[in-house]
């Protein structure tokens, strides 16, 4: 199926200013980090509000040089005024007496810090957090909850990770970005692929049929799809589906 990469843009330019003008405000922050996802709603955001986009890079002492590289290339292409915050100092002042925490609680840890430097910015500037995260991540809870999660608006969390290459291609992002292996770039080596065990490509495909198609994890099996992994994909849907809602409060009959 051909898609009309122009009218995705669109409708998304639209999301956007519509969303932040209900609000009264007319600026936006995005975290830059030099990954797939930031740069297509950062280049989104800046077509939208120009020099109201506030650009926000965070790296640590586990960031890939290769990171920060990218990212400073995306916004000299595209004119994004951004500025430069390490969490390094964060992350050592809370694990510095802790020597058993494994990368993936330090990752998660650092997820958070992020999001609290955009949160912060975002109330310096008067302006939104705009979330990064795309449709395959959200579905598989492949997020840190209060962390990459959090966010304002999101204009891309209906937007699979393997077509989102072909609209970065559409929006003319650079090819360090694109052609990188995907990262959330959580600590040193880190790939998202490798780590669930899958290409996003595999897995988009059969998350389509599963949730755009309607088609059942039953019939799937039977028309010889891989069952471990649509085993996995719907353990991943079930069990970190609470990623994506509002905390539950309790119901109380006084």
């Amino acid at each position: 199926m051909s898609i009309n990469w122009e009218n995705i843009k669109q409708q998304m330019k639209s999301f956007l200013k519509d969303e932040v003008s209900k609000t009264g405000l007319n600026k936006v922050t995005v975290g830059i980090s030099g990954g797939l996802d930031s740069a297509v709603v950062a280049v989104l955001c800046k077509e939208v509000f120009g020099d109201n986009l506030n650009g926000v890079l965070m790296p640590s002492q586990f960031s890939s040089a290769s990171s920060i590289d990218d990212a400073k290339e995306l916004c000299e292409k595209f004119d994004i005024r951004y500025e430069t915050v390490s969490i390094a100092p964060m992350i050592d002042g809370y694990f510095q007496n802790i020597t058993d925490a494994s990368p993936l609680r330090i990752g998660n840890f650092s997820a958070r810090m992020r999001m609290s430097v955009l949160y912060d910015i975002s109330a310096r500037e008067n302006s939104l957090v705009v979330g990064t995260s795309n449709k395959s991540e959200i579905l598989l809870g492949y997020g840190t909850i209060f962390g990459d999660t959090a966010c304002a608006l999101n204009p891309i969390g209906e937007l699979y990770k393997s077509d989102e290459f072909l609209f970065a291609e559409f929006l003319d992002i650079p090819s360090s970005i694109i052609n990188k292996k995907p990262s959330a770039d959580l600590w040193e080596g880190q790939s998202d692929e490798e780590e669930i065990g899958y290409s996003y490509k595999i897995m988009d495909d059969m998350l389509k049929r599963l949730i755009d198609d309607g088609v059942s994890k039953e019939d799937l099996i039977k028309s010889n799809g891989d069952k471990e992994l649509i085993d996995m994909l719907e353990k991943r849907i079930r069990n970190n589906a609470f990623k994506g809602r509002l905390p539950l409060i309790a119901k109380i009959k006084f």
